[in-house]
């Protein structure tokens, strides 16, 4: 049972790190740069089904479309890891 625990907790950060890279193939696909916006315009991407369906976010499962949300709040030009093409 504590085995099972401890490799539940070592694996945790391993399905992360593979679900940010997938996010950001994602992103690359869709052409979508998340420092292109700020925040509140990303939040507003997400609250609008023809927003969603301009960028093709529609397209994607609800569950991508959340885990895309959160890493384009989180990688947004006004926020604290702005997440920028170069660099």
């Amino acid at each position: 049972m504590v085995k099972s625990l401890l490799l539940l907790f070592l694996s945790v950060p391993v399905a992360f790190a593979h679900s940010d890279h997938t996010i950001e193939k994602i992103c690359k696909e869709l052409k979508l740069v998340p420092a292109s916006k700020a925040i509140v315009q990303w939040e507003r991407v997400f609250s609008s089904e023809k927003r969603m369906k301009r960028y093709r976010i529609d397209q994607l499962s609800p569950e991508v479309q959340k885990e895309l949300e959160i890493y384009l709040i989180q990688h947004a030009a006004d926020s604290s890891q702005p997440m920028v093409p170069g660099l």
